[in-house]
């Protein structure tokens, strides 16, 4: 924490550089602190995340589950936790060579078996590289080149897009029940070949601890690549423990039900930061029962939240969106979801129509937003609603030890609350650095993480986010949010999607283009698009080009592909689309 607030000191925006007082916001420094008090970090250097881990999970009703697969009911207690773990990584160690500084990939979809072996690749003291099960043979191929990896577990479902690779593979069970009979040859050789790694525990006891510190590395997470190339993320213990602390821990403490009491459906992938983070270490902590579904499935996810009692469910505004159909559908029983006491969403922007559909289809759940990135391991905001403040939009509050700038895109200065800019974020989860310094831009010598996103802080100290650096559009000089246009284009009743990026104009420098996705049997018209946006917005904001499209490229996570916005731009006169001049 201190090296902490000396790194934040000497990083002061060119209006000062004294540290920011208790207040949130300090105009002499122009940082903004996080209105929480500071949580105490463990200081011990020598400290890794799975001993960290096993001080916090709770000692009491070792045999409580802390995973439990959604479809089959079977679990993981504590008590198989504490001995799976360890054992896994000796025979890692022992069978594979893996040691400190191997990178092991992990090709593996949701399962209770994804956190233990995620946590047994850390405990063996090497560094985990984790990929979507369903990326191509050529993306698998280029991580597994990129990180170096010795070793890569996989799924057997997923054994037909392995590539020919360098480093051995062996293929990992989904159901974590030692005890079950496998039911065919293939089964049988996968069980076999895990249980030969799930050392009999002797091993275990005698081996000694890997070598590895709060410094060291942990784990090679890969960013979202919306707008760009994805990189690799390279983070430490230290960022790891500061995300159980500063992002679950705290967040499960800010509410009145006992944290142990909780359940939590883990819908989203554990392959990407936002899962991994609560599914496969922070909420093990809490002691926490984990329910997995392997996919989402609306129906299945309602079923579930009713037969295991499931109180939390983080999501992204897709699983949201599917909800929210499903209940307008009908399919959505009272009784069934009747424990369930908080949404939260993060990863992408959630539209306010969204977010106002959704508490009326469940008006009984609490719903926050939260903001993080790989960069800052899942670090940044959380949503907290009080009696005197129920701000959906926002991504919330800084979390603990964070603090934060926003810096005005073209001279630098720092903004205060109610003034848009670049958002900068310094505190312990900002990540090592890029894989191989890879393109390493967005960070800065001091600690600061320049996220490349556009927001801004009111006046009780919530953010809100308002774009992407990259994808602001400059016309004539002025700067345009797609997420203006889109927020206006998603509310015209024959709209079902949309999506705003900007093409080359000569005259212009740069114009506004929507990507729209119609209703079904909709005349809907390029003319008629630019005719209700302008109607809506200033002058210089209005689109000069639509494209009708059948649907919007996303990640995973919801969030809008622009850089595949920009491919279709070059195909745009095989499709439906019109434009004005940019001199109206």
């Amino acid at each position: 924490m201190q090296r902490d607030a000396i790194a934040a000191r000497n990083a002061g925006c060119s209006n000062g550089s004294a540290f920011p007082p208790p207040s949130f916001y300090s105009a002499a420094a122009g940082i903004y602190s996080s209105v929480h008090p500071p949580v105490v970090l463990p200081s011990d250097p020598s400290l890794s995340l799975v001993p960290y881990l096993f001080a916090r999970l709770p000692l009491a009703d070792p045999t409580a589950p802390s995973l439990v697969d959604a479809t089959t009911a079977v679990s993981v207690s504590r008590a198989d936790l504490r001995r799976l773990i360890p054992s896994l990584a000796a025979g890692l160690r022992r069978r594979h060579g893996v040691r400190k500084g191997s990178v092991v990939l992990l090709l593996l979809p949701n399962s209770v078996v994804f956190p233990v072996s995620f946590l047994a690749v850390l405990a063996a003291g090497a560094v985990a590289t984790t990929m979507n099960p369903s990326s191509s043979p050529t993306e698998i191929a280029a991580q597994a080149r990129a990180t170096g990896a010795s070793l890569v577990l996989a799924s057997r479902d997923g054994a037909g897009k392995l590539p020919p690779l360098a480093a051995p593979v062996v293929f990992v069970p989904e159901i974590l029940d030692l005890s079950a009979t496998a039911a065919d040859d293939d089964d049988k050789r996968v069980f076999a070949a895990f249980r030969a790694l799930l050392d009999d525990g002797e091993t275990a006891k005698t081996l000694a601890p890997a070598a590895v510190g709060q410094e060291d590395a942990a784990a090679i997470l890969y960013s979202s690549g919306t707008t760009g190339r994805s990189k690799g993320v390279v983070l430490t213990h230290r960022n790891l423990i500061a995300m159980v602390e500063l992002f679950v821990r705290f967040e499960a403490s800010q509410y009145a039900r006992g944290a142990r009491e909780n359940v939590y459906l883990a819908a989203l992938p554990m392959s990407h930061v936002y899962g991994l983070s609560l599914f496969a270490v922070g909420l093990l902590s809490l002691g926490a029962t984990v329910v997995v579904m392997r996919r989402f499935d609306a129906g299945d996810a309602i079923r579930a939240i009713g037969r295991y009692k499931v109180t939390h469910l983080p999501l992204v505004p897709p699983i949201m969106a599917a909800l929210v159909r499903a209940a307008a559908a009908g399919g959505v029983p009272p009784s069934e979801v009747a424990s369930l006491v908080q949404v939260s969403s993060g990863a992408a922007p959630t539209r306010a129509t969204l977010i106002h559909e959704f508490l009326q289809a469940f008006p009984h759940v609490d719903f926050i937003q939260g903001y993080g990135m790989t960069e800052s391991t899942a670090i940044g905001t959380r949503g907290f609603n009080t009696s005197k403040h129920k701000k959906y939009i926002s991504v919330g509050l800084l979390a603990p030890n964070m603090h934060a700038k926003i810096v005005h895109l073209e001279s630098g200065s720092c903004l205060p609350p109610g003034s848009p800019g670049e958002l900068w974020l310094h505190g312990p989860g900002i990540m090592k650095g890029y894989l191989n310094d890879d393109d390493d831009v967005c960070t800065r010598k001091d600690g600061w993480l320049r996220t490349g996103d556009i927001a801004y802080f009111d006046s009780d100290g919530y953010l809100y986010i308002v774009g992407r650096l990259k994808d602001t559009i400059k016309y004539k000089g002025f700067q345009i949010a797609p997420g203006d246009l889109e927020e206006v284009l998603i509310h015209h009743p024959e709209i079902v999607d949309v999506a705003v990026t900007s093409d080359e104009d000569e005259g212009a420098g740069e114009i506004p283009v929507a990507f729209v996705v119609r209703k079904s049997g909709s005349t809907l018209s390029c003319v008629q698009v630019m005719e209700y946006v302008a109607k809506q917005v200033a002058p210089y904001k209005r689109v000069r080009k639509v494209i009708f499209v059948e649907a919007i490229p996303k990640s995973a996570a919801g969030k809008v592909l622009r850089r595949l916005l920009k491919n279709m731009l070059d195909d745009a006169s095989s499709t439906s689309s019109c434009s004005v001049s940019s001199k109206l």
